[in-house]
């Protein structure tokens, strides 16, 4: 079946103007053009459509995701599988988040008790989820399941007090690597600042630090568009300056 540039923007829910966007940066171009110069679009535009809208919904840039969608290697049935994988992922996260707020509304009622540390529980197991969904798969293969499992239980353990500790640092974290980013030096103070930040951070969920663990795990912030999203949203290019901060860091120790 075909669509004109309207019906296909009112079957996906995307504006049209975001359509033509897609087309100006090569990212989705319609099956053909009539001699008036409209676009349309075919099943295979559809197919195309789904995976940009799944892969933007996990933070993934238009530009990361053109790169996925036109590699050689590129399957659109393992990718549907993998996000199948991580949308059920993510339902597990959002029904732990319900529950847990479920439970302190009844709490708050007086309907049950429920320690503090009851109350931290669910926002730890939805950061082990979350961690999980964007990448669980890439870091096993990295590290090994036996490394990721003892990050999880170091999480499940952490005091109130620990895991506000941890989030603060990641705060202090990104403002540092905001800060050595306009100085446009890696190398610099401002710079091996953030990478000892990321290194403590990191210390609050890692077993044991290697230099050369640490090294992988920057490295992987530009490899993987998902991990390169994550740091890229506060800033385009942050991810690939953390990456030679840590190297440099690393090289030092």
């Amino acid at each position: 079946m075909e669509y004109t540039i309207q019906k296909f923007a009112k079957l996906s829910g995307v504006s049209t103007r975001t359509l033509r966007y897609y087309d100006e940066i090569g990212l989705l171009k319609p099956a053909r053009r009539k001699e008036s110069g409209y676009r349309i679009y075919g099943e295979a535009q559809v197919r195309r459509l789904q995976q940009i809208l799944f892969y933007r919904e996990l933070g993934v840039s238009l530009s990361e995701i053109g790169k996925i969608l036109d590699s050689p290697g590129f399957s659109a049935t393992e990718a549907l599988h993998r996000h199948h994988a991580l949308l059920l992922q993510q339902r597990a996260r959002l029904n732990l988040l319900i529950h847990n707020v479920e439970k302190t509304l009844a709490c708050e009622k007086g309907e049950t008790a429920m320690t503090d540390k009851e109350k931290f529980e669910g926002f730890k197991e939805a950061l082990i989820s979350r961690n999980e969904v964007r990448y669980g798969a890439e870091i096993r293969e990295k590290y090994g399941k036996e490394a990721v499992e003892n990050s999880n239980r170091k999480i499940r353990g952490m005091t109130q007090e620990k895991y506000e500790e941890f989030q603060a640092v990641e705060q202090q974290l990104k403002r540092a690597l905001l800060s050595a980013f306009q100085t446009g030096d890696p190398s610099g103070k401002a710079a091996q600042h953030a990478a000892a930040l990321h290194r403590k951070w990191l210390s609050y969920t890692w077993e044991r630090y290697s230099p050369e663990a640490h090294a992988t795990l920057a490295q992987m912030y530009v490899n993987d568009p998902r991990f390169t999203a994550y740091y890229d949203r506060l800033q385009p290019g942050l991810a690939k300056f953390l990456r030679d901060a840590v190297k440099i860091y690393t090289e030092r120790q």
